[in-house]
């Protein structure tokens, strides 16, 4: 009589189970380097030295 069936079916299903859990935790680690490099890629915020200029516009000719 083979019992050994059920034991292999059963470390199957957990070391199937394993591996799903690492491919999510890896895509969850790819998914964020992926968001902190593209908030790294964004463009910089343009600031002058000095409030004033540009916030007055000559209209006359």
């Amino acid at each position: 009589m083979d019992i050994s069936g059920a034991s292999h079916s059963s470390v199957g299903s957990t070391l199937e189970i394993k591996s799903l859990q690492l491919a999510k935790s890896q895509q969850k680690v790819e998914g964020q380097a992926t968001l902190d490099l593209l908030e790294a890629a964004e463009a910089p915020k343009v600031s002058s030295a000095n409030a004033a200029i540009g916030s007055r516009v000559d209209t006359f000719a």
